[in-house]
């Protein structure tokens, strides 16, 4: 019995909280190892499938960087980077979209439908959703910068009851053009912004922003945000990722958050618990 009273009480505390945000769409970008371990995979499509059935909006943007970088050594096919960005040459261009948009999104497809939540996977070239420009074609070539986003498109999969689940491939502007690689994490801001999104969660491989101790910082504003990165306390793989929440705070989404992906169910514990387990960054 009181296993069962403990089960009860557990969803009163998530009452508010599936209160506020029903009906509001919560942009998710999903990567790191909460993409690659099996088990996790399964409690990832369980969370999404849950605020899908309370009454949410959940949007997943995910990457694939891994499935690619193996993808292009079993072909060998030589890949690098810079400034910690992959380097697009024509070649790679064609197997990042066939990992993207094929193999990475119809396996998470697979997994929200197999929970009994309806999803339907597109990439920025559907519909031309997602127009981009090179970011510098001499350096990164078609690695892009986002242009465009027509939101309509994914309002559309949305109203019609569908959990969108989106590959950063944008298109380019020219007939048969190859189309761009996009960085996961500015797409997701990206979309969050043109889907006036509630919020927007990142899955990474850590805690969250750590201080210089290591410890978790549970809140920040954009102001102490940019301190942190100023002084160096926030660097490395976090500054894209930081950058990406500023971007999409300062387009009207409410609230950012950069959790632990690690962790079993960690999107129901940072939605649905007024402690949450990463950290939350706001105007």
């Amino acid at each position: 019995m009181k296993d069962k009273i403990e089960i009860v009480t557990t969803l009163l505390d998530a009452l508010p909280y599936i209160k506020k945000f029903r009906d509001d769409i919560i942009v998710i970008k999903y990567g790191g190892s909460a993409q690659t371990s099996e088990e996790l995979k399964a409690k990832f499509a369980e969370d999404i499938a849950l605020l899908h059935t309370v009454g949410m909006k959940p949007v997943v943007v995910h990457g694939g960087g891994k499935s690619i970088t193996n993808m292009l050594d079993n072909l060998n096919i030589d890949t690098k980077f810079i400034d910690g960005q992959r380097v697009t040459t024509k070649e790679v261009m064609r197997i990042a979209e066939m990992v993207l948009s094929g193999e990475v999104n119809k396996d998470i497809v697979s997994l929200l439908n197999s929970q009994g939540a309806k999803a339907i996977g597109i990439s920025g070239k559907d519909a031309d959703f997602i127009k981009a420009v090179p970011k510098d074609v001499e350096k990164f070539g078609y690695t892009g910068v986002i242009e465009e986003v027509n939101a309509e498109v994914v309002h559309n999969i949305i109203d019609d009851g569908f959990i969108p689940v989106i590959a950063p491939i944008a298109s380019g502007v020219s007939l048969g053009h190859p189309g761009f690689n996009i960085n996961a994490d500015l797409a997701a801001s990206r979309i969050a912004v043109a889907l006036n999104a509630r919020k927007v969660l990142f899955l990474t491989d850590t805690p969250g922003v750590l201080n210089k101790n290591k410890e978790l910082i549970k809140t920040l504003t954009i102001a102490k945000t940019e301190e942190l990165k100023a002084d160096g306390t926030i660097v490395g793989g976090m500054v894209p990722k930081v950058d990406a929440c500023i971007e999409s705070l300062r387009g009207g989404v409410k609230k950012a958050h950069i959790i632990d992906g690690r962790l079993e169910h960690s999107l129901l514990l940072e939605i649905l618990t007024s402690s949450g387990i990463g950290t939350c960054i706001e105007l």
